[in-house]
């Protein structure tokens, strides 16, 4: 069979389904709810204004304690009165966005002794704003935004959406906008500040001459990767401080998010000895009605991300003899402003059994495997349902319905290190019980690089390694509230790149403090 599996990390604990009524609501805070009297959990109590209003609420777990019994008396009350008096606390900050109820403590509520903000952090800039095809004005998501001639980078979100919190010394250099497909576009950082503005890029179209007499023998690129992959990527350790964020969502509702800051120690891409981890900071944030949606857990989300530098773990697809697979060379394109050859891979028709498809993206000059997106044969996804599943209820059906993955390298002083991974795991549920519906799960993961260090270098020490397999949300790690500070809570609907900027900013701070 296909080794897919070295990318198959999901475990499903514990599946449970209740059905939801969701309504649209206004965004201000003065609604008025009714309820009853009522004693019990908070989380019992939060449940009721959520089944009044189909809101659902999103607070870390270190804010409010779901067990803590509470009471509140019949009558009428805004939505921040109703929080507050069954938590018990006047001072929480309550604001609707969207269909989700947000919970969170104000600034003046820290603790500023825990650390002092240093004259550095004070002098900083913002540059908001999205990015457009030119043409279209259609947002692009997962373009690329860089600090040039730095290792500060990020990705837009699903709407085209970018956020950087850039230090003072920053604002005379030079952001660089990208795409896949779309010329690149340089601005100086210091010039869109003030408002958000929108960036529009150029689609790249090149020319079918020019494609017809570059386009090369795809086995041809394969090989050329392989035999420059010395020259291409890190042959020495290296460590990266990255940002980790894994969720749940269960038809199209926000149930879980976990996230991380790690120390990652990378040894050299041509040896087969593992990266290791150390974990800096977590957080978790769960939404009361986790318990009764349902409960699943990533299994080795850590483990998955560290896999996807396919470079150094390389997949059945990119092994010398991969004879399951037939490939084809499907165009150029322009990422950077460097022509990249796009080779599309699938399993031979004679292999009946699940295995990979999808794009590579290699360097016409240099052939480094700069990005890939891949999943799992759709004809075949349901085949591996033992694969991903591992625990459900009984009378439950889980039928994984797509399995995907993506990774992006960037370039640093000539050579490539992993920047952006993700995985994407789709699955429909069905109760026996139930003759007629179903209900969808979204499981995620994703990894992204905030600073390499090349210089610094140690490996990390067995007393500090976290293991790699470890299910992340059940790990136990002090909530550090002074280092997470003002973005407490980062907008569900939002991408790890909202998160990036911010945290890369307090990187040096993190590794200075241990």
């Amino acid at each position: 069979m296909a080794r897919f599996c070295r990318f198959s990390l999901l475990l499903l604990a514990t599946t449970l389904t209740l059905s939801y009524h969701l309504m649209a609501m206004s965004s201000r805070e003065d609604i008025v709810v009714q309820l009853p009297k009522s004693k019990g959990t908070i989380y019992q109590l939060f449940d009721i204004i959520t089944q009044k209003t189909g809101l659902q609420f999103v607070y870390d777990s270190n804010i409010i304690n779901n067990e803590k019994k509470s009471k509140i008396k019949k009558g009428n009350y805004t939505i921040r009165q109703a929080v507050c008096l069954i938590a018990g606390n006047n001072d929480l900050e309550v604001r609707i966005i969207g269909n989700h109820i947000l919970i969170t403590l104000p600034d003046r509520s820290y603790n500023r002794q825990l650390r002092t903000p240093t004259k550095e952090h004070e002098k900083q800039f913002t540059v908001i704003g999205s990015l457009v095809d030119k043409s279209t004005h259609k947002p692009l998501e997962a373009g690329s935004i860089r600090v040039e001639g730095s290792s500060i980078g990020s990705v837009t979100n699903s709407n085209g959406e970018f956020r950087l919190i850039l230090p003072d010394s920053l604002r005379t250099s030079y952001l660089v906008f990208s795409h896949l497909g779309y010329a690149t576009q340089v601005i100086e950082a210091g010039s869109l500040t003030g408002k958000a503005y929108m960036i529009g890029l150029q689609e790249r179209i090149v020319p079918l001459q020019e494609v017809v007499l570059r386009l090369a023998n795809p086995l041809h690129l394969l090989d050329k990767m392989r035999e420059n992959k010395k020259s291409n990527y890190p042959y020495l350790p290296v460590c990266a401080t990255t940002f980790y964020r894994e969720g749940i969502e269960y038809d199209k509702r926000f149930v879980k998010l976990n996230e991380g800051i790690f120390k990652v120690y990378k040894p050299s891409s041509l040896t087969l000895e593992p990266d290791r981890v150390e974990l800096l900071k977590m957080r978790n944030i769960l939404s009361t009605n986790a318990k009764d949606s349902i409960m699943a857990k990533i299994k080795a989300g850590i483990d998955a991300c560290l896999l996807l530098d396919i470079v150094k773990n390389v997949p059945d697809f990119l092994e010398m003899n991969a004879n399951e697979y037939e490939f084809i060379s499907t165009g150029m394109t322009s990422i950077d402003d460097r022509m990249v050859n796009i080779v599309y891979f699938k399993q031979k028709a004679d292999i009946d059994q699940p295995c990979y498809c999808g794009e590579l993206y290699i360097d016409s000059e240099n052939y480094a495997l700069i990005g890939a997106q891949f999943e799992i044969n759709p004809k075949y996804i349901k085949e591996t349902t033992n694969t991903f599943v591992e625990r459900k209820s009984k009378g439950m059906k889980v039928t994984p319905q797509k399995i995907s993955y993506s990774l992006a390298y960037k370039r640093w002083n000539g050579r490539y290190y992993i920047n952006y991974v993700r995985g994407d795991l789709h699955f429909k549920l069905k109760n026996d019980k139930r003759w007629f519906g179903s209900s969808h799960l979204h499981t995620w993961f994703e990894m992204a690089t905030c600073k390499i260090d090349t210089i610094q270098v140690n490996r990390l020490r067995k007393k500090e390694v976290l293991p790699r397999r470890t299910i992340f949300e059940e790990v136990h790690f002090p909530y550090d509230e002074s280092f997470w500070e003002n973005f407490n809570i980062i907008p569900i609907e939002n991408q790890l790149s909202e998160s990036i900027e911010k945290i890369a900013l307090k990187v040096e701070e993190v590794l200075h403090d241990d």
